[in-house]
């Protein structure tokens, strides 16, 4: 009987308040999903990888260093599902691994990332609307994405657009990095009657980026940005792995994976 493993990978957290709540949930409901499966966790963040070793004395595999170890055990068939939002650079790195690796196994399988197809934009779109979207006309819900210079940075733009065409008009798509940055989306906003604004990470995990860039007490965080423009602000500082209807989309990209 072939050894079967499921990897799941992210980019990682040094946040340990929030990984198991985050990372260590999605990694819980995908292994309910495949019980006959033997699961693993990755990270391809070796900075963060780092940290945690220097600070907790625990070794989480990079992604090669977890597949080395399931090819050395015996494993044979092997599932990667990825926990990135987009098909950026992270996600390319994670890709990458699992080819130099399909000759070590009879069968490696990778998922895809959050927003791939236009069904998961769709499905996405869905879920903010039920969990996060305010019912109040003069409320706007803006999502905060990392950003990259990537050119998948382009998936926050298309999220954004599908917003647009579901009458979902008060959401918003902003970056750390890249485009639509802080000032960008403060402009957007401008004009448009909003009272409130409603803050949400778009994001796996809500560590450095959404405690400071977020919901900082800095100047230039978004909170402080928007507040300065005179809007209420409430800040969910909540990474998407905390809430089950989000994880139940990698759970789904994981089986369509072992379909295949």
């Amino acid at each position: 009987m072939s050894r079967k493993a499921i990897v799941v990978v992210s980019y990682g957290t040094s946040y340990i308040e929030t990984r198991e709540k985050t990372i260590g949930a999605i990694e819980k409901d995908i292994a309910a999903a495949f019980p006959d499966r033997d699961l693993r966790r990755a990270f391809t963040a070796r900075m963060v990888i780092d940290i945690i070793r220097k600070k907790e004395g625990i070794e989480v595999d990079f992604i090669e260093g977890a597949l080395e170890k399931l090819a050395n055990e015996g494993y044979e068939d092997v599932i990667v599902q990825p926990t990135h939002i987009t098909n950026g650079g992270q996600y390319d790195h994670a890709a990458d691994s699992v080819r130099k690796f399909k000759d070590r196994f009879k069968s490696i399988r990778m998922g895809t990332a959050l927003l791939t197809t236009e069904a998961d934009y769709d499905e996405v779109l869905e879920t903010i609307r039920d969990e996060f979207y305010p019912k109040e006309k003069d409320t706007a819900l803006v999502m905060m994405g990392h950003g990259t210079v990537h050119y998948a940075n382009a998936t926050y733009s298309q999220l954004h657009m599908k917003f647009q065409q579901c009458g979902m008009e008060n959401a918003y798509i902003t970056v750390v990095e890249g485009f639509p940055y802080f000032d960008d989306t403060v402009k957007m906003l401008r004009g448009k009657g909003y009272r409130k604004v409603v803050l949400v990470p778009l994001m796996v995990v809500a560590g450095d980026h959404a405690t400071n860039d977020l919901a900082g007490d800095r100047p230039d965080s978004l909170k402080n940005l928007m507040k300065a423009e005179g809007y209420e602000v409430e800040c969910i500082v909540k990474g998407l792995g905390e809430n089950a209807a989000f994880r139940k989309l990698f759970v789904q990209h994981a089986l369509k994976a072992g379909e295949l």
